[in-house]
């Protein structure tokens, strides 16, 4: 049966079960049925293709979505959590006719164009206060108003780039304004995975309804941010919070996606009147600044001293017209609803018009006619706050019912908007409008928000055809946020004819070719050095596992062999992997603890997991593929119930975790390209293989080495193999330790390491050409030669231990020139030019 045959009876069968139940709710509209009951002709349609699959493959269908998400990492973070959580994704779309999406269109853009007049106004000559269109403290009350901002002119006479609004439908089917996102409208890059994921999961669906595609506006997005510099190829930057932030993997995603820096706030620094990105090759110049931090902690100079995530001098830039920021700061002004209130009449002052999209009615209290309003109509509007997203004196409440509180909230809330009315708001009681949500086998209606952005072009204001929608699993809901029970949908504007394929692809004559890019941030390159250091800690400790529980079960091991066990223990002690009370309990137990107890900050789990967190904060130079395995290596060791595993099953997990390891080792072998981060992983790989593998030399291989703790050493290094082919007698001293320290020819020996670091840093970019070599290239230099020239005969413990501190210290010596160093920037730096 094809997927996607014509609907008939068994189709209309299955949609008649679907929607059996489905019950708007009363007085308000859906999305699937009209205000007579019935099912719109879009919906039917789409609901009456997906009826027509088979059962199985629908659910099939639904489980490659859930797949998907999962294997692109697609996450968020909840306020107040620590871990992500699983993207949750509606699969059932919300569907918009091309029709009712150009009055949308519409009334969004004049939005953005009066919000843009607004700031002008604000931040210029202050006519609008000056002349009584809006009082001065429904201004400056909100904390996102940035007095700084005064008389600055925007880059490209813009103050908005990228504006967003979040939209539901009133009680007369129309739509409405909810609430106004201009400080750093979030959502857009999830709005675009969730196509990803529901187009991939039904193409010929998607295709079928003539669905608008999302890259044209992130074309437009891209190119807007580029004509915003000063010149033809500017470099921008998208400054995020850092990895903790809410939502740190749309920054990272739409980084990729639109091939721009993803910086932090210590990756930038301002110099003379500029604003700088600190790369590997110096300081290299940052163009264009897309934000996504509230303007109060971009500047800890001359905002919030407290912030550690912003830019010292920041503002100085911007006044000196040395970066372009999008969007400006203080844009998050007209994002308070007390700004609600006077919108439709600044439409009519500023643009002649009435607001196409209106906004919910709003009654702000610092006016002393609205303040008597509200509180006569106390018990049936919402109170919410004026400025920010929490009530005065109700913690955790952003907005309420006059009639749902106690009588002493109800007394106190009264009395707080006598006393500073500006503080509150009232507004017309929001009841979002409903759409079909997917539960089990069956529809149901939910509430929804929709949040649709556009962005400023030459050609005036783009709206994306689509947007960000949450739907809520609550019957009533007055507001919905990414939290427990909510879910986002994609969101298809159906076009009435076919839809021209389209993509981020450039024109030809506008690219120019490039193979190597000097501009990888010191923070980047930290990151993936340790990212490289981390994986190849817990492939050490995930080997002395494996050694430690497959000897320790062995019948042919003779007793002698005990000390290498003995020595396999303490090994995982000394390395943070096992607790030394630990060792009373014999093998089995070090073995299990030095696998997956995540208490233990060397176990092979804590490694998976702070390699995870090095990846994670260059998620977006990062394959899919390989973050899919980076996850997989972390679930493949993690603890369950049954916490103690038998000494085969430790072999088995530890085998298929270093199996995962080889896999992640083979993606970056295969697909990262060779430039400067490839360098900086390698670097951090080698510099722990060779560390670790003079430990385990001095452990395994030291002057009262016997023949089973040599055997021991090979097994460690992979390289029982290769010993075996080269020496037909058994294992001896000179020759291990030739292999394992000394051979070029072994990727597992030392030297072997010292050589690639070197070959790294001799592709790296200097800071000085005067001839003279920098640290790193002289400690490595240094350190290969005499390796190259060293005799394992003459090899004693003191000089391995030598060999080690020398690694630490070439270690030391790559973070100093590359990497940064605390606030104060102890390392070299200098100004490359405008490159």
């Amino acid at each position: 049966m094809s997927s996607f045959a014509s609907s008939g009876t068994f189709g209309s069968r299955r949609l008649e079960a679907w929607t059996r139940n489905y019950t708007p709710l009363s007085g308000t509209p859906d999305e699937f049925l009209d205000a007579d009951g019935r099912s719109r002709p879009h919906w039917r349609h789409m609901l009456l293709t997906l009826a027509a699959l088979d059962p199985s493959e629908m659910q099939q269908r639904f489980a490659s979505a859930d797949r998907r998400i999962r294997n692109r990492g697609l996450s968020y973070r909840v306020p107040g959590e620590k871990d992500e959580r699983v993207w949750p994704i509606s699969h059932m779309p919300l569907l918009i006719t091309e029709f009712e999406w150009r009055r949308i269109a519409e009334g969004v853009a004049q939005r953005a164009e009066l919000l843009e007049r607004v700031l002008a106004d604000v931040y210029g000559r202050g006519q609008l206060v000056t002349e009584a269109a809006i009082p001065a403290a429904a201004i400056t009350g909100s904390m996102d108003y940035v007095a700084a901002m005064r008389g600055v002119k925007p880059p490209g006479g813009r103050w908005l780039r990228l504006y967003a609004v979040d939209i539901g439908r009133g009680p007369d089917g129309s739509w409405w304004a909810l609430g106004d996102r201009a400080q750093a409208p979030s959502g857009c890059g999830y709005a675009l995975e969730n196509r990803l994921v529901v187009s991939q999961a039904f193409p010929d669906l998607y295709s079928q309804l003539n669905v608008e595609r999302l890259a044209p506006f992130f074309r437009a997005l891209g190119a807007g941010l580029t004509s915003s510099g000063q010149r033809a190829e500017p470099r921008i930057g998208i400054l995020s919070p850092g990895p903790m932030s809410l939502t740190y993997y749309e920054q990272a995603y739409l980084a990729r996606y639109l091939g721009f820096l993803l910086v932090e706030g210590d990756d930038l620094v301002m110099r003379d009147g500029r604003i700088f990105v600190r790369t590997i090759a110096g300081l290299k110049r940052c163009d264009v600044i897309w934000r996504h931090i509230d303007a109060d902690w971009c500047d800890p100079l001359e905002l919030n001293a407290s912030s550690h995530i912003g830019v010292p001098g920041l503002l100085e830039a911007i006044r000196q017209g040395g970066v372009a920021i999008e969007n400006m700061l203080g844009t998050g002004m007209v994002e308070s609803r007390a700004m609600l209130a006077f919108l439709p009449t600044l439409a009519r002052r500023l643009l002649g018009q009435d607001l196409l999209m209106p906004n919910i009615a709003t009654w702000w209290c610092g006016q002393p006619d609205e303040r008597e309003r509200v509180l006569d109509d106390f018990d049936e509007i919402s109170i919410a706050a004026a400025f920010n997203n929490e009530l005065p004196g109700l913690v955790g409440r952003t907005s309420v019912i006059g009639q749902e509180l106690s009588r002493n909230e109800r007394a106190s809330l009264r009395d707080a908007i006598r006393t500073r009315g500006i503080d509150f708001v009232g507004q017309e009681i929001v009841r979002l409008s409903t759409t079909p949500q997917w539960v089990e086998d069956r529809l149901e209606p939910r509430p929804f928000v929709l949040r649709v952005y556009c962005t400023a072009t030459t050609d005036g204001w783009r709206v994306m055809p689509g947007g960000f929608c949450r739907i809520s699993d609550q019957s009533d809901a007055r507001a919905v946020s990414m939290g427990d029970g909510v879910e986002s949908a994609d969101v298809w504007v159906l076009a009435e004819h076919p839809v021209e394929v389209s993509t981020l692809l450039p024109s030809p004559e506008r690219v120019r070719i490039t193979r190597l890019l000097g501009n990888l941030p010191s923070r980047a390159a930290d990151n993936l050095f340790w990212f490289g250091r981390y994986l190849e800690r817990a492939e050490a400790t995930l080997r002395v596992v494996r050694c430690l529980s497959a000897r320790s079960v062995d019948p042919d091991a003779p007793m002698r062999g005990r000390q290498s066990l003995e020595q396999l223990m303490g090994l995982l002690v000394g390395w943070g992997a096992v607790d030394a009370p630990s060792l009373a309990k014999g093998a089995a137990t070090a073995s299990n603890q030095g696998l997956h107890d995540g208490a233990q900050y060397g176990s092979a789990l804590s490694l998976a997991r702070s390699a995870r967190k090095a990846a994670s904060v260059i998620r977006e130079r990062l394959t899919l593929q390989t973050w899919e395995l980076i996850g997989r290596l972390e679930s493949a060791i993690s603890p369950t119930p049954e916490r103690r595993f038998p000494a085969g099953q430790i072999v088995d997990l530890a085998d298929e975790a270093l199996t995962i390891i080889a896999a992640l080792s083979g993606l970056f072998d295969e697909n990262f390209n060779r430039g400067a981060g490839w360098v900086f992983y390698v670097m951090g790989r080698c510099v722990e293989r060779g560390v670790n593998t003079c430990r385990l030399l001095r452990q395994f291989a030291g002057s009262s080495a016997t023949e089973h703790t040599l055997g021991v050493m090979l097994d460690l290094i992979d390289s029982q193999i290769t010993y075996s082919s080269r020496y037909l007698v058994g294992v001896a001293l000179a020759p291990v330790r030739d292999m394992a320290l000394l051979d070029p020819f072994n990727p597992r020996s030392v030297v072997f390491q010292v050589s690639r670091i070197d070959e790294g840093i001799s592709t790296l970019p200097v800071l000085n050409r005067d001839g003279i070599l920098e640290e790193p290239k002289r400690l490595a230099t240094l350190l290969r030669a005499e390796l190259t020239a060293e005799q394992a005969e003459t090899l004693n413990e003191s000089s391995i231990l030598s060999v080690e501190h020398r690694l630490l210290a070439l270690a030391n010596a790559i973070a100093a020139r590359y990497f940064l160093q605390g606030a104060g920037q102890a390392r070299a730096e200098k100004v490359t030019g405008l490159a």
